[in-house]
């Protein structure tokens, strides 16, 4: 026993100096990446303009239905758009028109400065996976959120290097009634993170209070000129646009707040099982919204979203992290690059209901999918488990050691005298090893990524260490995280605000659990 306890501790020891050398290989505090590798476009100019016309004759032909929000029709009707009830129809080329006054890369202003983020041309951001009911551990296995489960995994994002953004609804907190739970979600972002976050969007009054605690943070008048929350809205594929996420939408583009507008087109079922005619379907309902937040307030912030899936056509059962939506996310990201937008595309999405092979290699394939189609905004970036129904603490631990692989892939090769190395051979020589000479000495702290959870020993090490597979390696690293965690400084008079805000607005309605 004393052996193993011992083996355990040196272990540990590896460990925390592997994860030294990890974060100053990446470069720690990074507030975003900014890519060094080129997109990678799949469509030529021909079919990328043959998908455009199929999206304008479906703006055109079939129209788009707003439903329960006549101040959208209105704004509609006064652009020119051809208003019939609720169905609205527009030309070829009005919706291009209107988008052009929507800002190509936009800042997102953090609560501490240096972790302000850029949206947009070759910047990429990494968030944590977003909406999930359920969450997971080794331990306690699947159960519903709860508001410390929500908090644990705003700080183990807080607490990693390779995250950008706070994220939006990590998890649903089913302990706090719905009507309520914003409140505590956006005061959780505020208070135990110092980074960029996101806000509700399940009712106007909601997006509302959501900008309202921004501004107790930022001021009135910097939020009215400076973007410092984001708002994720989906279509109601297909074609329908519902009021709920209209005036939320119009609630944050009023603010000058962005919103990320995101289709959920599930082939052969919320759209056709085709690549191309998804594809059609996801630019026609997205550029739809985008255009409705500069109709709101024109020059107001927009993020270009996407969320292509795949399902099962013997059961009927959605499917993630699958190579279709993945290599559709190629065509995204050119037509979004077309229309001069910034782009949240793809993530890290799979079906599996274990932190387990599957699960990493559906969720590789799609997040390498937003790397290489150029996404700017990378939401569900780690955690996502169950098809999005599950938030996993193990799963998101692994998530993030991706991330990390990522930042050293998006870095690309640098070329310089040092990292030509010509010295190096000079001083080594034919047949000799370049451990100990001086170009790895001075090198070797930064020279590769370090991974938190793999583990690289020899097999006797390994198994003289537990013989741990990743997903229990993970699992004891949450918890590490969770134990070192610092929460960052938050000004008392703004958190004293913050708290009262939330109390009032609490007191002020009747508990509502649906």
């Amino acid at each position: 026993m004393a052996d193993t306890e011992t083996a355990r501790a040196r272990h540990g020891g590896r460990e925390a100096r592997r994860r030294e050398r990890s974060v100053k290989a990446a470069g720690p505090g990074r507030p975003y990446i900014v890519r060094n590798i080129p997109t990678y476009d799949i469509l030529s100019e021909e079919n990328l303009a043959r998908i455009e016309g199929a999206a304008d004759r479906i703006l055109a032909e079939t129209g788009i239905e707003f439903r329960d929000d006549e101040e959208a029709l209105a704004l509609w009707k006064g652009a020119g758009a051809k208003v019939d009830g609720v169905l609205v129809r527009f030309e070829p080329g009005m919706l291009r028109e209107i988008l052009r006054s929507a800002p190509p890369v936009f800042t997102q202003h953090a609560r501490n400065p240096g972790n302000s983020i850029q949206i947009g041309g070759r910047n990429v951001v990494f968030a944590p996976a977003y909406g999930s009911p359920f969450v997971m551990d080794l331990d306690r296995g699947r159960r519903f959120g709860t508001l410390q489960d929500f908090q644990n995994f705003i700080k183990l994002a807080q607490a990693s290097p390779w995250f950008h953004h706070s994220g939006g609804t990590i998890c649903e907190p089913t302990d706090v009634p719905v009507n309520k739970r914003h409140l505590d979600m956006v005061y959780a972002h505020l208070k135990y993170s110092d980074r960029c976050f996101m806000g509700s969007v399940t009712a106007e009054e909601r997006s509302e209070d959501s900008i309202d605690m921004a501004r107790i943070v930022f001021g009135r008048d910097f939020v009215d000129e400076n973007c410092v929350i984001l708002g994720n809205v989906n279509v109601n594929s297909p074609l329908v646009w519902d009021g709920t996420m209209t005036k939320s939408l119009r609630a944050y583009a009023r603010a000058n707040q962005a919103a990320v507008i995101v289709p959920f087109i599930l082939g052969g079922a919320m759209g056709p099982v085709t690549n191309a005619g998804a594809i059609a379907q996801s630019l026609a309902e997205t550029m739809a919204g985008c255009a409705l937040t500069q109709l709101e307030r024109k020059g107001a912030p927009v993020i270009f979203g996407n969320f292509l899936s795949s399902m099962s056509l013997r059961s009927g059962s959605p499917t993630f992290g699958t190579p279709e939506p993945a290599i559709g996310s190629m065509v995204i990201g050119q037509l979004a690059r077309r229309l001069n937008l910034p782009l949240r595309c793809s993530g890290n999405f799979t079906t599996s209901k274990l932190p387990d092979a599957q699960a990493m290699t559906e969720g590789t394939m799609s997040m390498l999918a937003a790397i290489h189609c150029g996404a700017n905004f990378i939401l569900h970036s780690a955690g996502f488990l169950d098809g999005l129904l599950s938030m996993s603490y193990e799963k998101f631990m692994l998530d993030a050691d991706l991330c990390g692989a990522l930042h050293s892939y998006l870095d690309g090769v640098r070329i310089d005298d040092n990292q030509l190395a010509v010295d190096a051979f000079a001083e080594v020589g034919p047949g000799n090893h370049f451990f100990g000479c001086s170009h790895t000495m001075a090198n070797y702290e930064t020279a590769f990524w370090d991974s938190e959870t793999a583990d690289n020993e020899p097999f006797e090490k390994w198994e003289a260490n537990g013989g741990d597979d990743a997903a229990t390696r993970a699992n004891r690293l949450w918890k590490q995280k969770l134990r070192d965690y610092e929460a960052p400084h938050l000004d008392e008079g703004i958190d004293a605000a913050l708290v009262d805000f939330v109390e009032r607005k609490k007191a002020g309605m009747a508990d509502a659990w649906y």
